[in-house]
């Protein structure tokens, strides 16, 4: 059953009960990251493997996103900026317990590189922030296999051209 979640803002990435902050170092340009994030939705399952399908909504402004297993949510975007931030809200999801939820990207250029900090924003009662701490360190590996991923796609391996005596 599909449940309206409470409308938040940005702020609450860094006010919220239970918050879930992660970070990995890419060697990927923040553009690179940045288009596979907010602009190639298309593209998660790909690289994210806990997403089943991702799309965008409403001209850009929304995402639909189902994980495996079940979960689904439809998510406005609240901050777009190229290579820099990318952050949705969930309107509504079929997930029990939670009452808000918002998601941030926050690239920075680092080198050549980027460095990726996640953060996920959630409210619900008391027994819900306690699992939510509790599954953090399987959202942690799923975090930084999604960024493994994601850094092969968009930096394949450098093959010796042929007849280059490699």
């Amino acid at each position: 059953m599909t449940r309206r979640l409470r409308q938040v803002e940005l702020g609450f990435a860094s006010s919220a009960p239970g918050r879930l902050v992660f970070s990995a170092g890419l060697a990927a340009p923040p553009a690179a990251v940045y288009r596979s994030l907010a602009e190639e939705v298309g593209s998660w399952p790909a690289w994210f493997t806990a997403v089943a399908s991702a799309r965008p909504t409403d001209g850009g402004t929304g995402r639909t996103v189902r994980l495996r297993g079940g979960i689904s949510f439809r998510e406005t975007v609240m901050a777009a900026e190229p290579d820099t931030r990318y952050a949705y809200r969930v309107d509504e999801t079929n997930a029990p317990g939670v009452r808000a939820m918002l998601e941030e990207w926050v690239l920075s250029p680092v080198g050549r590189g980027t460095r990726v900090r996640w953060t996920m924003a959630v409210d619900g009662p008391a027994a819900y922030l306690f699992a939510m701490r509790l599954a953090r360190p399987g959202v942690g590996w799923s975090f930084r296999d999604a960024m493994r991923r994601l850094d092969r796609r968009l930096i394949p391996a450098r093959n010796p051209s042929p007849g280059s005596g490699r």
